[in-house]
């Protein structure tokens, strides 16, 4: 009898009250730390710390931070050398734990039932299959663990969005995006200085925000503001329907979001981001009336505009003169002896990785040089005066096919057909605001089909935010969402 008698009293307290001493005591010995410690670094010791507490606390917390401080991964290597410059990386692993803790603490972990993650588990078995033929395990080993990091973040914030934390996923996505585009915009038009490279005919430097190169800046931003747009054009629908101010007083941030993010997009002058962001402006049209050929309709109307907004002059010169580059952006063409200068230095480069893309393919037809090798085998496919790996293939198809074969790219075609197949059936069944998101969805899985094209954005932990909307998505198919 006597055991039961002294072991009663531990199960005074349930796992909730235990956690909330165990926080308190932590608490109390950080507030000691830092009252010993000068301000100039107890400040960033505390707010680290009531960071790092509250992203254990609550994982869309900690996913949030990784979306927001992800991006800045390169600006914090080249400029802090000696402080972690993946702070997105730190924050996912919070979350994580955070998470993992909370279900076990419940004894319930919500299982991964989605169907997206079916297809998406294939391309990871590709990717794993093709690192039988890898050169460095350790390159591919980071490819497949970004990819489980997508499944990870998607099941993590599918589970948060049923428990009411849908709102707060969208709000820390624009917001990611938003922190970026104010930056760029900032740097275009006031800054007044920047990498040579980036200088434009007019004086003024292309806007990078913190990802220290244009295009993935000008793609992370495209893969947004259809998100904003459609949310904004979600809630002026039920405006109409409802006649209610409230209703429209709502799409009003969502309007300045997209026109922010637009901005911000434009300032980039990433050509690859501009034809992402037009296809994504057409798919929204596409798709906004429930009747396609009024939606053939206001693409054709668009079509028509913007050719005589160009013809009449009204277009600015430098946006102009960047537009009137595509044709030579988009053109395939050997390139092995091409005459190269200032003028098409980066469209030969472009083609030459595409060339050597191609050489890997052909030579590793079913699974590739292995997942993330693109790199340490470029050298041997190398076409003379480019030797220099650029880490990608610039065209995402080609590189997925160059690395994991025609396996790989089956399956990487799979999933977004999958996703894409999903984002139509949303629509379809949605009704304002939440159709606006699907919408909204549907602009960015299409800017990222055609941004791919010309480049790879699955850089600089963009992946979290990739990962966030997926997870929305998989809200909205469920039938908890509203």
């Amino acid at each position: 009898m006597l055991a039961p008698a002294i072991a009663r009293p531990a199960r005074l307290l349930a796992p909730p009250q235990r956690f909330a001493l165990l926080w308190a005591a932590l608490a109390v010995g950080l507030g000691l730390l830092a009252a010993g410690l000068p301000l100039s670094l107890s400040v960033p010791l505390l707010a680290g710390a009531l960071a790092v507490g509250f992203s254990l606390w609550e994982p869309v917390a900690g996913l949030a931070l990784a979306m927001l401080l992800g991006p800045a991964r390169a600006y914090l290597a080249s400029s802090f050398p000696a402080l972690p410059s993946d702070a997105g990386q730190v924050f996912f692993a919070l979350a994580l734990a955070g998470w993992l803790a909370r279900g076990l603490a419940r004894r319930h972990l919500p299982l991964p039932t989605e169907r997206l993650l079916v297809p998406l588990g294939l391309y990871l078995g590709a990717g794993l299959l093709s690192l039988t033929a890898a050169v460095s395990l350790e390159e591919g080993l980071k490819e497949l663990i970004k990819w489980a990091e997508v499944g990870a973040v998607t099941i993590i914030l599918a589970s948060e969005a049923r428990r009411g934390r849908g709102r707060a996923i969208v709000a820390a996505v624009l917001l990611a995006g938003l922190a970026q585009a104010a930056l760029g915009v900032w740097q275009y038009q006031f800054r007044g200085d920047g990498p040579e490279h980036f200088r434009l005919a007019s004086g003024q430097y292309r806007a990078y925000g913190t990802f220290e190169q244009p295009n993935p800046f000008g793609g992370f931003l495209g893969l947004l503001w259809p998100v904003a747009a459609g949310l904004a054009v979600g809630w002026l629908a039920e405006a109409w329907r409802l006649r209610s101010a409230r209703h429209l007083a709502a799409a009003l941030p969502f309007g300045f979001a997209a026109a922010l993010l637009g901005l911000g997009l434009v300032v980039s002058f990433s050509r690859g981001a501009w034809l992402g962001a037009a296809a994504a402006g057409l798919a929204l049209a596409v798709r906004l009336p429930r009747r396609l050929w009024m939606g053939l309709g206001l693409v054709a109307v668009a079509g028509v505009a913007g050719l005589l907004l160009l013809r009449a002059g009204l277009v600015p010169a430098s946006i102009a003169a960047r537009l009137g580059d595509l044709s030579e952006f988009t053109t395939v063409a050997d390139v092995r002896g091409a005459n190269i200068n200032d003028a098409n230095f980066a469209i030969i480069e472009r083609l030459a990785h595409w060339q050597a893309a191609d050489a890997m393919a052909r030579e590793h037809l079913w699974i590739g040089v292995g997942l993330g090798n693109y790199g340490p085998v470029y050298a041997r496919y190398a076409l003379l005066n480019w030797p220099n790996a650029l880490g990608h293939a610039h065209m995402i198809y080609l590189n997925v096919l160059a690395e994991t074969g025609v396996v790989g790219l089956l399956a990487y075609l799979l999933f977004w057909v999958s996703v894409i197949a999903a984002t139509l059936r949303a629509i379809a069944r949605r009704t304002g605001p939440a159709r606006g998101l699907a919408l909204g969805l549907l602009g960015a899985w299409t800017h990222l089909s055609v941004h791919h094209l010309v480049d790879n954005l699955y850089a600089n932990n963009i992946h979290f935010t990739l990962a966030a909307l997926l997870a929305l998505l998989v809200w909205l198919n469920s039938k908890g969402s509203s």
